[in-house]
């Protein structure tokens, strides 16, 4: 994008009102993104949490581990779908508008979500059972491919001087799903017996999701267009630009994002490793992890807006660093005295790094790349480390857990994660020493508009 009179006119303004409050119509997008996104990663979050259920019901084999990988499995195969969703409703948002790829996300979300609470279970229908629900699986993936980007772009867009405000809400309503989704499993796990949960209760909280995706729908529809998009201004093929043109900040945004993936999908793993692994009752493990949704929902926006003031570097650097050291003695102190307060203790403190990095990732992502190709950069980026390192991470640590021996195998995939993306970090401050930065005067927010 290239600076006009116009926008030498606009971006004074822009920066007079850095500390001003948010206007109605901008409330309309944070909430209407928000909700959706929130149902959005609800359905994926509970599948997560109740893959124990899942996998006996309808990946039946020969003993629990071997149909737990079966049903982690099939939480992974929808990852394989992200980046085609990525690849599809991201071109389609750079294509068509943040507001249109939104609607037509959540309209597919609903749909593989309607399969799973009226699908038969193996017992009934034999093996098209698991076939279906990977079917089903397959189409989430696809519409949560391109969730991500248009949500982020969409908020990101809302105001140059305030992008890591806005943007941080896509991480403060996946800690709202987080929330809702362990809720219902302390609900559930704490009234119902194992056979009532296997007839119908696992069921419930998707049920509940899809009664829930058409009052997401009326209010998308009825936020406004994001005020970056302009339709006379579409690139006439936005994916081949990420890839070709854009190929070492996609790379990059790539690596960024491992830490963050990798951190959210261990915290749906945690309530199957501490029931299974460490002998901790389900509502309690689930209570633990409704305490990082907490966490997420209530300081997202504060380090997002914190990040607007003195760059994302300067939170999300020292967070990584802090996440690598801490991982391994955390998990170790856990494991040797594996009590409730333990957990509690383990799962605050990882929440809050895994906050204050996460936070400012969207808004860094989204000045990673230009207007017109920004959601299929975002969506890439992020997909495809979703999909290699985040989806398959339940399985992998189980696996891991499984053939080690060992009770602290999840810690030693997610310092990987975190030592990858501080790498990632550091080599973006070197490169692209322009982005993330703190807006704060009028010839900030004018680099900002040339980049």
């Amino acid at each position: 994008m290239t600076s006009t009179g116009k926008n030498s006119v606009v971006l004074p303004a822009r920066a007079a009102r850095m500390q001003s409050g948010v206007s109605a119509a901008q409330w309309k997008v944070i909430i209407g993104t928000s909700i959706g996104n929130a149902l959005e990663w609800f359905d994926f979050a509970v599948y997560g949490f109740f893959a124990g259920v899942i996998g006996r019901l309808f990946f039946p084999a020969d003993n629990e581990t071997a149909s737990l990988l079966l049903s982690f499995a099939t939480f992974g195969v929808a990852f394989l779908m992200r980046p085609l969703g990525a690849v599809l409703i991201g071109s389609y948002a750079d294509r068509k508008g943040r507001k249109a790829a939104l609607n037509l996300s959540i309209m597919m979300m609903m749909a593989g979500t309607a399969i799973i609470v009226v699908l038969p279970t193996y017992q009934t229908i034999g093996i098209a059972a698991p076939i279906l629900m990977t079917v089903a699986r397959m189409i989430q993936g696809l519409s949560a491919g391109g969730e991500f980007g248009s949500a982020t772009a969409l908020l990101a867009e809302q105001d140059p001087a305030r992008r890591g405000f806005f943007a941080s809400w896509q991480v403060a309503s996946q800690g709202l799903m987080i929330m809702l989704a362990a809720s219902f499993g302390i609900a559930l796990s704490a009234s119902l017996s194992a056979e009532a949960m296997g007839d119908l209760g696992w069921r419930l909280p998707f049920l509940f999701g899809l009664s829930i995706g058409p009052v997401a729908v009326y209010i998308r529809r009825k936020i406004e267009e994001s005020p970056e998009f302009n339709p006379d201004e579409v690139v006439d093929s936005p994916l081949r630009s990420v890839l070709v043109d854009q190929t070492p900040r996609l790379m990059l945004g790539v690596a960024a994002v491992i830490l963050a993936t990798v951190s959210a999908y261990l915290t749906l793993f945690m309530p199957t490793y501490a029931i299974r692994q460490l002998g901790v009752p389900a509502s309690a493990a689930f209570g633990a992890v409704a305490l990082i949704g907490i966490i997420q929902l209530c300081l997202a926006p504060v380090f997002g807006a914190w990040s607007d003031r003195v760059g994302r570097f300067a939170i999300m650097v020292p967070a990584a660093a802090l996440f690598l050291v801490t991982i391994y003695p955390l998990f170790a102190w856990l494991a040797a005295v594996p009590t409730v307060e333990r957990l509690v203790v383990v799962q605050i403190l990882l929440g809050l790094l895994a906050t204050a990095y996460f936070a400012p990732l969207p808004a860094l992502l989204a000045e990673l790349f230009p207007a017109g190709t920004r959601t299929s950069g975002l969506s890439l980026a992020y997909n495809f480390a979703v999909t290699v390192f985040g989806g398959f991470a339940p399985f992998i640590i189980t696996w891991l857990i499984a053939t080690s021996g060992s009770k602290l195998a999840p810690c030693l995939y997610a310092g990987a994660a975190a030592a990858v993306s501080l790498v990632a970090l550091i080599v973006l401050r070197v490169r692209y020493s322009a982005i993330a930065l703190p807006v704060t005067s009028p010839s900030a927010l004018m680099r900002e508009q040339q980049k």
